[in-house]
């Protein structure tokens, strides 16, 4: 035993060796300073009050001056100098484990543990006399890591896998190369001062690759504010990828350039095609050559230039402005679309890449119509007379809006307009659109589970039952796209909105930002995403863009419409005809030019503005047919809980029997 310290305790420490440890017999205990397992030699308290402490953490200097932050000393403090915001923690700027008693500390907000300071100073020293009771393992052996994971190197972050490593009983791996990293270095990327090995005090992002590196260490030039990642320094000279026929060659650069792949730009590496006469990052070396992205139906294709006499319009279908034909782009020919690369890549969950296997098969981008066959066509070889899958008679073109104008259609539940096929021998309707639907669509951005990735999905055109769209969340009756692995529907609706639209009453198209934050012009609610005008302040969340335009209403003999704008100035005006409530008239109503009737929007609409009334339910236990029914004389009592009937309900179409039953209370 030693003799007889303080370092800082109220009582004497003696210092034990690793059999001294064992003897003493008090198992598994922690360092009072830095928190991880005690283990020799070490330091006890001769009072016995449990106060432990590693050699190396006894022994640490109050203030470090650590070469790889010259700045500023770090200094050793029994808590972490900040007041913390419930739930926040303070972080080591090493290991980015929580630092939670003894830390070092510097004024520029750098954090470390004891064990982390201590050993990147070992690192920076050469003093790798520290790591000599550590033995160099070889990455290939796997008996002791799950699937053969080795982690990641705590300078670089890098994997370990193909490099000999350090592994140190109090955590660390270390690349070997990483342990022997020279302090200095001259580089072609910066020759105007030299590189040092140092923390990444400032936070900057890597000149290369532009990444912000929230961990290990970076070369970097005070001088010159720069920061560069271990990593980045020492590129592959050549690069061959599936996706191009040539190879790619190395070639540092001193200014910035234009990558030809993506159209952003670029430092100091960049990636050379002599053949093709081409300049590219490294990442974009191996980017997707077609992929099925979820705004568009047909695939799209990366180019490096394209004609721009191909296309009638060069806006982006993501961001909408203008695309460089110049530079890299993704786009479908057939249909005169087109994305920046970066963003067609920017939200994972809304492409997928086709591969080389089915590149060529073109089987999935052909719709099978729903039409089972067409019987007759006029001169202009239009479809009068058909059969259509989802119904058992044959069904006529007609433009009669004036005799059926207060029909609903079967399909999308809205009222009938233009031209529609209707049935001669019952009361079903659909719009020639409805009509052509394809039996089958894949459906992109959709998880049949919570564990994977489902990608493109079939969804299989329905018509036999009630279901809620997982989209707008309405309830309906009409035509819907079923996912047969999980269930989900979505409505006709929902399925072919566009990522532009036009909503009457507005004079520009609006697009669909994915990442817009505001409030919603039609209904005042907070948004995230949105139809949006780029032109001038108006955007709509998903409920108003398909909100029905017109609609029916027993307030009212004549259809509604859905209305942007002031009728009537006059505050006396601004009530709505059905509850007598007050409006706001900045927001959306329905209204009757004709009598002058306004009214909330969900006044008219309800909680369930798409199911056709009259309609047959097949899914209750009843010997009889039910239909749906609503607002009945004298309110008959529901026969499951005897109250009113005084919304949406299920009735027997059977003459003589007097089954009622509330919706809720039958489904």
């Amino acid at each position: 035993m030693e003799e007889l310290k303080n370092y800082g305790h109220q009582h004497p420490l003696l210092m034990l060796n690793e059999e001294q440890l064992i003897g003493n017999g008090n198992g598994v205990v922690d360092c009072s300073r830095c928190g991880e397992k005690v283990s020799a030699p070490c330091f006890i308290c001769v009072e016995c009050c449990g106060f432990y402490l590693h050699k190396t953490c006894a022994e640490a200097p109050l203030e470090l001056n650590h070469p790889f932050h010259r700045h500023h000393p770090l200094l050793l403090l029994q808590n972490p100098p900040y007041t913390f915001e419930p739930g926040t923690r303070c972080i080591c700027d090493f290991c980015n484990e929580t630092c939670e008693k003894f830390i070092y500390h510097c004024s520029c907000g750098l954090d470390f543990h004891i064990k982390c300071a201590l050993f990147t100073f070992n690192i920076a020293e050469r003093n790798l006399k520290e790591l000599e009771h550590v033995a160099l393992e070889d990455p290939s052996f796997s008996s002791k890591n799950d699937g053969g994971n080795l982690g990641k190197c705590f300078v670089c972050w890098e994997p370990l896998a193909m490099y000999t490593y350090f592994s140190l009983d109090c955590g660390f791996n270390l690349h070997k190369k990483c342990a022997e990293l020279p302090p200095k270095m001259g580089h072609v990327c910066h020759r105007k001062h030299p590189l040092l090995l140092q923390f990444n005090s400032e936070r900057l992002s890597c000149k290369i690759c532009q990444v912000t590196p929230d961990r290990g260490l970076v070369y970097g030039c005070s001088t010159c504010n720069l920061a560069i990642h271990i990593d980045c320094l020492s590129p592959l000279p050549v690069i061959e990828d599936k996706s191009h026929q040539h190879p790619f060659t190395l070639f540092w650069r001193q200014i910035p350039f234009i990558c030809d792949a993506c159209g952003t730009e670029g430092h100091h590496v960049a990636y050379a095609c002599c053949t093709c006469s081409i300049m590219v990052h490294k990442e974009c070396i191996s980017l997707p050559r077609i992929m099925q992205h979820a705004w568009h139906n047909h695939r799209v294709f990366h180019t490096y230039f394209i004609h721009k006499e191909y296309f009638r319009s060069l806006n982006c279908i993501w961001c909408y402005k203008v695309v460089d034909t110049e530079h890299g782009s993704y786009f479908c020919a057939d249909c005169n679309v087109i994305f920046h690369v970066n963003c067609a890549l920017k939200e994972k969950e809304w492409y997928c890449i086709v591969t080389q296997e089915n590149e060529d098969d073109k089987s999935l981008d052909i719709p099978v119509n729903s039409i089972t066959k067409v019987l007759e066509r006029n001169d202009a070889g239009e479809a009068t007379l058909i059969e259509h899958c989802k119904h058992k008679h044959y069904l006529m073109l007609s433009d009669k809006i004036s005799e059926h104008g207060d029909k609903c259609c079967d399909g999308c539940l809205l009222l009938i307009s233009a031209k529609f096929y209707h049935c001669l021998r019952c009361d079903f309707f659909l719009h020639k659109s409805c009509a052509e639907l394809s039996k089958i669509e894949l459906i992109f951005d959709h998880r049949c589970d919570e564990e994977h990735f489902a990608g493109l999905k079939p969804f299989i055109l329905t018509s036999d039952c009630m279901f809620e769209c997982e989209l707008c969340t309405y309830l309906s009756n009409g035509f819907s796209y079923k996912c047969n692995e999980c269930g989900i529907h979505r409505c006709v609706r929902c399925v072919f909105l566009q990522f532009e639209v036009k909503i009457p009453g507005h004079k520009h198209p609006l697009l669909f930002y994915y990442d817009y934050k505001g409030q919603c012009s039609g209904c005042g609610t907070d948004i995230n995403k949105a139809y949006r005008c780029k032109d001038c302040n108006f955007g709509l969340c998903l409920y108003c863009v398909v909100r029905l335009t017109r609609v029916g209403h027993n307030c009212d003999d004549h259809p509604l419409k859905l209305t942007y704008h002031k009728i009537n100035d006059y505050e006396k005006y601004h009530y709505c005809d059905i509850c007598e409530e007050k409006r706001d008239p900045k927001y959306w109503f329905y209204h009757c030019e004709t009598c002058d009737t306004s009214a909330h929007v969900n006044c008219v609409l309800g909680k369930y503005p798409l199911i056709k009334l009259g309609s047959t339910y097949n899914e209750r236990d009843h010997p009889h047919p039910l239909t749906f029914a609503k607002k009945f004389p004298y309110y008959p009592k529901c026969v499951e809980c005897g109250k009113p009937c005084e919304d949406l309900s299920l009735e027997c179409a059977e003459p003589g029997c007097n089954y009622i039953v509330h919706w809720k209370c039958g489904k």
